[in-house]
């Protein structure tokens, strides 16, 4: 019998796939009181591992505070969260 047909058959992994790190809305407040809170803020405060990797914001808890997000994507809900309290949203390439 070929190789090809004895080696087992395992699922495909795409090399295009984008991975995010997840940051939820309510954790934003405790990053602290700075206006601006970007990848690096979030970093320093422990928020996420690698600043080098694309952040995503989710929409999880509610926020109070008027703050300036920057991050790679956002999710609707927390677009709209973070609009509604006051602050910005701006999506970083």
């Amino acid at each position: 019998m070929p190789l090809q047909r004895r080696l087992p058959k395992r699922g495909f992994r795409s090399l295009f796939k984008k991975e995010y790190q997840i940051v939820n809305l309510s954790s934003l407040e405790k990053c602290g009181h700075s206006e601006v809170i970007n990848p690096l803020v979030m970093k320093n405060s422990g928020l996420v591992k690698k600043e080098d990797m694309p952040v995503k914001i989710l929409g999880e808890g509610s926020i109070t505070l008027a703050l300036t997000v920057q991050a790679h994507a956002f999710s609707q809900s927390a677009k709209e969260k973070i609009l509604a309290a006051g602050g910005k949203v701006e999506l970083i390439k």
